[in-house]
């Protein structure tokens, strides 16, 4: 045994050896000479623990070249990769959130590709500001007297604080101290800001008798926190937020809202669903000093952070020093600026997130009916495996933390397989993972031992590709 063991080892050729083959020449070109070193040695290191442990491995040259032209494939495969998204969930924080207008990548391309005025004055030859760029269209469309933008919503929040409750009491309901994805604790970043927080009121139910028993001399702001993925049902209770901020102004104290999701039109534009939402534009007409939303959730454009309220409270955030660690690329502003010029001409289908949110059960239909039957045609049973593909209703969801009481009703194709014996060619774990593993990954649904594909999220060119992959499925299947 140990003999043999010898023998294959002394069969592995060594890196010199390999890097001097002709096949390399393309991956050191394509990948760089040290990538392929550090690949082979790593395959070369598997081969050699995995003959120690006593597995039988083939070193014949032949095996050891596809195993390494695999293991250099795998290495020059981009990290970040475009995804097919038929989860029916349209802002999916797992897949990037909301998908940019094409206008808005356009613009993107035209800044990142060269010198731009990102923060130098055309008009008077001197330098700007790279803000001045996005806050007038923010004022216009919000009614806010100034704004601010920064890199996230996390962001905005721990520069409001820091700038202007810090050493401070700030004032928040028990029912709002939530944590967002990514452990995200409002009491973590009050605490990071420097400000002290005073809980007020139950986890259920905070009146706003409450919010003035807890203000002191030490009191500076009160902050309303959107609960983002977290409701509360039954008996529930909470202040209305103009009499907040009345309460606010009486005391002389700032009321500054989390808003989370950045809603720039009134939710009934979006569909009946949506009507009880509350827009940024309807905060501040209410009586908040300060807003913070996210761009890239409900308002369909980059990752962004937004800061819109009074002149006079946003000015105080200018000159601070934490502005400064989370200010925003060129390339987020372009795509910014962007989205916004689109949100003043009223064209909000353009926006592909507002698009899917505003989507009629007619057209989801209608398009689930059309990818079935394209199915049908290239994924058809067999004699031994009987395929089952059927229009479905599916409930979608708008993701990212936003409305997660709101189940959007959608429509889907169902593919589920068996074999005529009654056990299932493909369980639906191993359909989704052949799916996964794709040059252009294909995520979806399951309901049972079926595969759901919502069409919902589908973008212009998806069903061509989906079906291409149940051609090849299909392909495989008879040839194998």
């Amino acid at each position: 045994m140990a003999d043999d063991i010898g023998q294959k080892m002394r069969a592995i050729p060594g890196m010199d050896v390999l890097l001097e083959k002709e096949w390399t020449a393309s991956w050191r070109q394509r990948l760089g000479r040290e990538t392929v070193k550090r690949v082979f040695n790593e395959e070369l290191s598997r081969i050699r623990r995995a003959l120690l442990r006593g597995e039988d491995i083939d070193v014949s040259m032949e095996t050891l070249e596809k195993n390494l032209e695999a293991s250099l494939a795998a290495a020059g495969r981009r990290r970040l990769r475009p995804v097919l998204n038929a989860t029916g969930v349209v802002v999916h924080t797992n897949l990037g959130r909301s998908c940019l207008a094409g206008e808005a990548l356009r613009e993107l391309g035209d800044i990142a590709g060269g010198y731009s005025n990102l923060e130098y004055n055309l008009d008077e030859g001197t330098r700007g500001h790279r803000n001045e760029h996005v806050e007038e269209i923010l004022c216009a469309l919000t009614g806010a007297g100034a704004a601010l933008v920064v890199n996230n919503n996390a962001g905005a929040v721990l520069l409001c604080l820091s700038a202007l409750a810090r050493g401070t009491e700030v004032v928040v309901s028990r029912g709002e101290l939530v944590e967002i994805g990514g452990s995200f604790r409002i009491p973590d970043i009050m605490e990071c800001s420097g400000a002290e927080l005073v809980e007020t009121g139950t986890t259920n139910r905070t009146h706003l008798k409450d919010y003035a028993r807890a203000i002191t001399e030490r009191t500076s702001m009160l902050l309303k926190v959107h609960p983002s993925n977290f409701r509360m049902e039954g008996f529930i209770a909470s202040p209305e937020r103009s009499d907040l901020a009345a309460l606010a102004r009486q005391r002389g104290l700032i009321f500054m809202e989390d808003a989370g999701s950045g809603l720039l039109i009134r939710g009934r534009e979006l569909g009946a669903d949506f009507s009880e939402e509350t827009d940024i534009k309807t905060c501040l007409s209410e009586g908040v000093d300060l807003v913070t939303f996210s761009g890239d959730k409900m308002l369909g454009g980059p990752q962004i952070g937004v800061i819109a309220g009074k002149k006079a409270v946003i000015s105080r955030l200018r000159g601070h020093p934490v502005l400064r660690a989370l200010r925003v690329d060129k390339m987020t502003l372009a795509a910014f600026e962007t989205t916004m010029r689109i949100y003043m001409r009223g064209d909000y289908d353009a926006i592909p997130t507002l698009a899917m949110l505003r989507r009629t059960q007619e057209s989801m239909e209608a398009q689930a009916t059309s990818l079935a039957g394209e199915l049908r045609e290239v994924f058809p049973s067999t004699e031994d495996t009987q395929v089952t593909i059927s229009v479905v209703t599916v409930e979608d969801a708008v993701g990212g933390g936003s409305c997660p009481a709101l189940p959007l009703s959608g429509w889907g194709v169902s593919v589920e397989t068996r074999s005529r014996e009654g056990s299932a060619r493909y369980g639906t774990g191993r359909l989704q993972g052949i799916l996964r593993a794709r040059e252009l990954p294909i995520l979806c649904g399951a309901r049972g031992d079926a595969l759901v594909l919502h069409v919902r999220t589908l973008r212009p060119g998806d069903e061509k590709e989906i079906v291409r992959a149940f051609a090849e499925l299909s392909e495989e299947a008879r040839n194998g």
